[in-house]
């Protein structure tokens, strides 16, 4: 078992993009889906009811889908995604937290310490001259070293500004709300703020992206 091949390694053989997205965002929708339909789930599954109420019901099926998505990946590709793995770590011991204290303010405190983490990850790679990003995104675009330096920066800096935006709602709504809309808004700012804010971001790395872009491989010779 291996851990994902250095950016631009020639001999890699990378997992289907789509694929990929699939598998790192399936568990967030399943998290998304079971804490909306928690009540139905109890009601179908009476195992899950005692779990306790939607959110909790909805962060073990949250471990037990980025577990599943993890070990897809390892199977296809006999190597783990560096990024996914972090976030299951993290998911499965503040998951396992939330439901052993019936306490959700762990699963809520998750995201800003998995943001904190890859960006500071980034930037100490980035002093001992690793480009960490490229074993993230090398499967979907190809870049020069000094790209992927920049890209990098980048990305740390906007990991850090997720960290603090979840701990913003996480306290705003915590504040403002009763505790199930809370959580409920809570949950949707995740799914469905996070990824467009994302999107967004995305966007405006593409000048970069097409500035520092490699030729296609088939284009070289």
């Amino acid at each position: 078992m291996e851990i994902e091949h250095a950016p631009n390694q020639t001999d890699r053989e990378p997992l289907n993009p789509i694929l990929k997205l699939a598998l790192e965002l399936g568990p967030l929708g399943v998290f998304f889906f079971a804490n909306s339909r928690g009540e139905w789930l109890a009601e179908k599954v009476p195992a899950l009811g005692s779990l306790g109420g939607p959110i909790f019901i909805a962060t073990a099926l949250f471990i037990v889908a980025t577990l599943i998505a993890l070990a897809v990946s390892l199977i296809l590709t006999r190597r783990l995604p560096i990024m996914p793995l972090v976030t299951g770590i993290v998911v499965v011991i503040f998951g396992g937290l939330t439901l052993w204290w019936q306490n959700d303010d762990f699963i809520k405190m998750k995201p800003t310490i998995v943001n904190v983490l890859f960006g500071a990850a980034l930037l100490v790679g980035l002093a001992f001259g690793k480009s960490l990003l490229g074993y993230v995104f090398d499967s979907v675009f190809r870049l020069t070293d000094e790209g992927w330096k920049k890209l990098t920066f980048r990305w740390a800096m906007f990991f850090f500004f997720l960290a603090v935006a979840n701990l913003a709602v996480w306290a705003i709504t915590d504040a403002t709300m009763e505790d199930q809309a809370a959580t409920d808004m809570w949950v949707n700012f995740k799914v469905f703020g996070i990824m467009p804010i994302t999107f967004v971001f995305t966007l405006f790395q593409l000048p970069l992206i097409n500035r520092y872009a490699l030729p296609e491989k088939g284009a070289e010779n």
